[in-house]
């Protein structure tokens, strides 16, 4: 389930993949919360629950919409055979420019309904300046998941770092200069530049000009699937704070949004990164050996997890008034609340990894669609009673779908050998 005594000391170049991944991944975000933590205490400081909400709202739907750019091209190169591959790159090119700029077009129509039809002229201008995003994702797409099918998880994971550094340094500067929700939305576009630059670092590539781009058809198979399973995702984690602003008003809103970053921002960010990591790792086993490495790798990322979970729900009533100030003491029972969030969405990316590499994504979609049905219930159930009961809602919304499920796919998987991951 985890290392044997005699691979515990390993140099970490000497780690099975799926521990390496976690490794470049969680350096990376260690780097990436020391600045991000500085971040959060000026804007804790600087920006009142009000206008945090007004762009909680913003960068919620503009994550719900860039869902629509996940329809499973990538995943597509990863899985793809040496043979295939240039072929592949080509199509999947052509498919990202497609895709952003039908993806930016609709967000362009999302920001003139929220201003036409809801009034809401702040969020619609934040919608149409942050559309410009996409036009810097599609020349960098390829590289990125070349790099992830390549197992260079080290180079994406520095790429992921880099804007989240960026980021939260040009947030602290806008705040302080200029104190309103702009300041928290800009930085998610000065910042694509930068990602573009890296993730074009991370593998060489270019089209290859004598090979025929492989046909739409090749992508359709993990296209609906994948897309769907991104959908639920993000109609989960920031439909819950559409959810709480039309509920329970843009003050709760603002205090649902810092308890979410606070309790779920280091958690959600390992969860994500197993997901990254797991996927590639899984693809590249043999057919044979999937189920046991889905279940040593399930095993290992859970332990170090659950005690950062449990630090952080235990803890909150300590570091929340002394890390970011009086003003935010409410909202602790709240970051306590979601912090245990993590291990649901925990069971639930990694049984999406390996129902990818499985090739049967639509099992993911089916799960998702359930999770997030049943964490969407809850936090509206919830709602009803207060913020708490929402936040409780929602976790245990997650945890009735998701825990049974990744505890019956670990019962029925092959037992694995002793000596790895």
């Amino acid at each position: 389930m985890m290392f044997n005594t005699a691979r515990t000391w390993m140099k970490p170049d000497q780690w099975p993949a799926f521990a390496r991944g976690l490794l470049a991944y969680g350096s990376a975000e260690a780097a990436t919360r020391v600045v991000r933590l500085g971040a959060i205490l000026v804007v804790a400081r600087q920006i009142s629950p009000e206008l945090l909400g007004t762009a909680a709202l913003a960068l919620s739907l503009f994550e719900i919409v860039r869902v629509l750019t996940s329809v499973g091209v990538g995943q597509r190169i990863i899985i793809a055979t040496d043979v295939e591959l240039a072929s592949i790159c080509n199509a999947a090119h052509r498919l990202f420019w497609t895709i952003c700029l039908a993806v930016m077009a609709i967000q362009l129509a999302v920001a003139a309904i929220a201003w036409t039809v809801f009034q809401l002229g702040d969020v619609a201008a934040m919608l149409a300046v942050l559309s410009a995003v996409y036009l810097f994702m599609p020349a960098g797409l390829v590289h990125i998941f070349l790099a992830m099918r390549a197992q260079k998880m080290a180079a994406t994971a520095r790429v992921a770092a880099l804007q989240n550094i960026a980021d939260a340094a040009l947030t602290v500067a806008l705040v302080l200069i200029w104190p309103s929700a702009w300041a928290i939305v800009l930085p998610k576009l000065l910042t694509a530049p930068i990602w573009l630059i890296a993730a074009r670092g991370t593998y060489q590539w270019s089209p290859a000009k004598d090979v025929a781009a492989a046909p739409t058809q090749e992508f359709a198979s993990f296209g609906p699937a994948i897309l769907g399973s991104e959908m639920l995702n993000a109609a989960r984690i920031h439909g819950d704070k559409l959810v709480v602003g039309a509920l329970l008003g843009t003050e709760a809103l603002g205090l649902y949004y810092f308890a979410f970053n606070a309790g779920l921002g280091i958690t959600q960010s390992f969860v994500a990164a197993c997901n990254l990591v797991l996927f590639p790792h899984l693809a590249k086993a043999g057919k044979d050996q999937v189920g046991q490495e889905f279940r040593r790798s399930f095993g290992f990322g859970l332990t170090l997890l659950l005690p950062v979970v449990i630090a952080q729900a235990v803890l909150a009533p300590l570091y929340v008034p002394i890390v970011f100030g009086e003003n935010w003491i409410e909202a602790v029972p709240y970051v306590a609340l979601l912090a245990g969030a993590a291990l649901p969405l925990y069971a639930g990316a990694i049984l999406g990894a390996h129902y990818r590499a499985l090739n049967t994504p639509l099992s993911e979609t089916v799960l998702m669609a359930a999770a997030t049905l049943a964490a969407l219930i809850g936090l509206t159930v919830g709602a009803s009673f207060g913020l708490a009961a929402a936040c409780l809602g929602f976790g245990v919304g997650l945890s009735i779908i998701l825990i049974p499920a990744a505890a019956i796919q670990l019962l029925t998987v092959s037992k694995p050998i002793a000596a790895n991951v």
